[in-house]
Order: structure tokens, then C-alpha cells, then sequence
């Protein structure tokens, strides 16, 4: 509780009261999951929480953006501390009240975000194709972003930069053309590219964009970093705007398709989002790779996720209620794959439990996790490639603790079960993460009591 004290957001997790409580009308708490996928499952979890049957009290006085995803990703705390209470109910006659979250913009002055402000992007983005040609101080990015406008009165919107970001080409193409008018401009900070929009301009259209970072310079851990050798990326909660301009909320979803470029020798791994659906040699190149990822199911871009490195790994299979086989495979440093086996044992139980108590099959071929000592949070659960810090990978019967192996088995459950309370079914904003994580923290702690004792647990 101290930790969470100090990052001061313990009053916006479990209110004056010291807990978060969910009311439901009728049902178990069983129920209450079974609700959530059934009804939210393509719209998302914001179909919920704006009607009669849920309503949610939570008060939210302090905020730390650095801070909140550190606390859910930390095992122990979050087990520790988030009491997560289920009840029978009637609905609530009056809507819940969410005070304000107060956070600071890159000069350092308060900025207040209120839920009552919430207001859908004046420009939705449906699909993403980016092209990423590694290199440790000059990473380039080339972004095609597809996008429809929401707005037809808009006449400009925002494309979420980081300062440090070199923005090298901008272009707005209509019908394969580039269209005139329109117009790019930086604003004073660089944490924002603001896009004019021509009056000619009508419902679809592409912006393009070439940008590059530095990633070994990147000390935030946040986008895309470098730490002993190996690529890396962190995008919740709003990591991905330190990669290429986008509208980095998580209420905008789209589906990506990735192509990573780099040395063969310095970086044999490539790895993404989705199903693999290209890979070799880039022709006419001197030692360079590529692999190609395409993730068919929209999804928020915190969710984004590439690791290139020198990495080995441990693989197995699993095949679905449904007959398909799903490629699993663990990728670690060289020597640590015999400490690999309790994990990937972990994973299994964790998809054929999800199956038999929801239902919920996973959606693609290939699902990887990559362990790093350097990774700034517990784990991630980007779609299809989790991120783990090594300490919950890890382990073997010499030198491992029944505390150790019971940590692995659970953390390695909830990021699997944020494949569809998180990711599929996600947050419309950040005043909902506690939706996402709540209701996939009992669902790991409903499956740790069937692995092991309801009365440990």
C-alpha cells in the first residue's frame, strides 16, 4: 500500500472508502464477466459502463501518468491492494460521480482532464502500415495512416508527437493524390503536429509520414528504447507517440500491419504484433532482414509492441477448442531457456482455462513472450507479443521459491487473459482502466484458485 501511497494515486484506485465496488443489477460475479464479454465484446467495455447496469464508484483526486500503469503492473501490489468487491444490486438511481484527474503537460503546468469532457476524435484511423528500418541513434519510421473523418466540420486536428522526435516528411493523400491546402504545423513544445484540413477534403483519406528517434538515447523506457543491445518497446499509456505521430487514445483502433528492417547479424530476432506473413533478406542490401506482421483485430495503439534482437527461445504448440494450432514460443536471452519450462507450462493452463471457464479461444496463430532484465514494468500485455521482465519468466526447481513459481504462473495467466479483457474488449479512456484491469485481475485470481487453494489465494 506504501507504494501506491507514494505514487498518489491511492484515493483515484479505491476511493475515500479504500476500495473500488462495481454494482451489478442481479447476478454473480460470474455473472458479471460473463456480461461484460457477451454484451461489449465488438463495442467495447464503454457500452457498460454508460448504461443503467453498472455503475462504478471511484474517487480520483490525484494522478500520476507515469505512475498508474507501474502500480497494475506490479504483481504484488496489485494483488496486495486493489480490492475488487462484486455485489447484487439495484442499478444506481444517479450517475456516478468521477472527479477530475489532474496531470501536467510538457511545460510543466497543471492540465485538467474531466470524464464529463470526453468528446470521440473529429478523425477516426482504421488501419496503420508502418515501416520501421532499425538503428540504435537513427531509427526511421515511415507511417501510412488510413483515416475517415468523424467530424465533417473539422478543420483541423492533432497528431500526438514527442519533442525529441525529427519529423521529416508529412503528406495527406486523397485518391492517390496529394492534396492542396493541406497543411502540417508543429506547435511550440513538438508534442503535438497539427493538421489543417482542406474544406475539399471528404471522408477518407491517408496521412503519411517519415519521422526519426533515437532509441538508445531514449532514457523514459517509454516507445521505442534500446537497452543491452535488444529493441524494445513500451506503449501504455501513451508510449506510441514517441514512435511515429498518431491520435495516441485508446478509444482509436485500428488494425496494423508492421515491417521491421535491420542487421541480420546484430539483430536475428524480429518480432511484432499479430501473425508473421513475410520474412528474409531485403534485396539488394548488405546484410538486412525483414519480417512483416499483420494484426487483423482493431486494437489501441498502447497495445503496439517490436523487440529486435539476439534472443533464443523455447516453443511449444496448443491447440484450440476449435481445432486451430497456435505456435507458442518464450524468447530469452542465451542460457535461460532451461528456466523457461514453469512459464510455458503457465501459459498453456492459462488458454485451456480461459476456454473452459469463458469460453474465449485465442484469436491468432502465434503468440510469443519476451523476457528482458531491463523491462520498466512486471509484464505487458501487447497483442500477441507480451513483454516480461524477467523475474516473472524465469525459474527452476534449484534456486526458485513455491512463492516464485505461484508469481510466474499468475502473471503469466493475466497478461494472456487481457487478449480479450483489455484488448479485444478495451477502455474507451483512461478513467476506465480500473474496468480492464479489475476484471482481468479476478479472472487471474479465479484461475490461480483453481490451480491451486481458493483459501491461499
Amino acid at each position: 500500500l506504501k507504494y501506491v501511497q507514494a505514487l498518489g494515486v491511492h484515493q483515484w484506485l479505491f476511493g475515500s472508502c479504500g476500495e473500488m465496488s462495481v454494482v451489478l443489477n442481479g447476478g454473480s460475479r460470474m455473472g458479471f464477466a460473463a456480461e461484460i464479454f457477451g454484451l461489449a465484446r465488438v463495442s467495447g467495455i464503454r457500452q457498460l459502463s454508460s448504461g443503467n447496469a453498472l455503475s462504478t464508484r471511484r474517487s480520483c483526486n490525484t494522478f500520476v501518468s507515469n505512475g498508474f500503469s507501474n502500480v497494475f503492473r506490479t504483481q504484488r501490489v496489485r494483488s496486495a491492494c486493489i480490492s475488487f468487491r462484486m455485489m447484487t444490486a439495484q442499478p444506481s438511481s444517479s450517475s456516478p460521480t468521477v472527479s477530475p484527474l489532474e496531470v501536467k503537460d510538457e511545460k510543466n503546468e497543471r492540465k485538467v482532464i474531466r470524464l464529463e469532457d470526453y468528446a470521440p476524435p473529429s478523425v477516426w484511423i482504421d488501419e496503420v502500415n508502418l515501416t520501421f528500418h532499425l538503428d540504435p541513434s537513427a531509427t526511421k519510421v515511415s507511417s501510412i495512416l488510413k483515416c475517415r473523418l468523424n467530424d465533417v466540420k473539422c478543420k483541423s486536428f492533432d497528431l500526438n508527437t514527442d519533442k525529441d522526435m525529427q519529423i521529416i516528411e508529412c503528406s495527406l493523400i486523397q485518391n492517390g493524390n496529394s492534396v492542396e491546402g493541406a497543411k502540417f504545423v508543429r506547435n511550440e513544445v513538438g508534442d503535438k503536429l497539427v493538421v489543417s484540413v482542406p474544406e475539399e477534403l471528404k471522408d477518407s483519406f491517408e496521412i503519411q509520414t517519415s519521422v526519426q528517434i533515437n532509441p538508445v538515447a531514449n532514457k523514459a523506457l517509454e516507445g521505442l528504447y534500446q537497452s543491452k543491445g535488444t529493441f524494445c518497446t513500451q506503449c501504455e499509456a501513451e508510449g506510441f507517440r514517441r514512435i511515429t505521430p498518431f491520435i495516441d487514445r485508446p478509444d482509436v483502433m485500428a488494425k496494423y500491419t508492421t515491417k521491421i528492417v535491420a542487421d541480420k547479424k546484430q539483430y536475428p530476432v524480429l518480432l511484432g504484433n499479430g501473425n508473421l506473413v513475410d520474412s528474409g533478406d531485403v534485396e539488394g542490401s548488405e546484410g538486412l532482414h525483414f519480417a512483416t506482421y499483420v494484426d487483423p483485430f482493431p486494437k489501441p495503439c498502447y497495445l503496439f509492441a517490436l523487440v529486435a534482437g539476439e534472443l533464443v527461445y523455447l516453443e511449444d504448440s496448443f491447440r484450440t477448442m476449435s481445432g486451430r494450432n497456435v505456435v507458442l514460443r518464450i524468447y530469452v536471452r542465451d542460457g535461460d531457456i532451461p528456466r523457461c519450462g514453469h512459464a510455458m507450462e503457465s501459459l498453456k493452463k492459462s488458454m485451456a482455462w480461459d476456454e473452459q471457464v469463458y469460453g474465449r479461444e485465442y484469436d491468432l496463430d502465434l503468440f510469443n513472450i519476451v523476457a528482458v532484465d531491463d523491462f520498466n514494468m512486471g509484464a505487458m500485455e501487447n497483442k500477441s507479443l507480451n513483454v516480461f521482465n524477467s523475474k516473472y519468466v524465469l525459474a527452476n526447481q534449484a534456486t526458485a521459491t513455491d512463492s516464485d513459481f505461484n508469481g510466474i504462473e499468475s502473471v503469466i495467466a493475466h497478461e494472456y487473459f487481457h487478449n480479450w479483457t483489455g484488448n479485444r474488449v478495451t477502455c474507451r479512456e483512461w478513467f476506465q482502466l480500473t474496468l480492464k484491469e479489475g476484471l482481468t485481475v479476478f479472472r487471474d485470481q479465479k484461475f490461480s484458485e483453481d490451480m491451486g487453494s481458493a483459501s491461499v489465494v
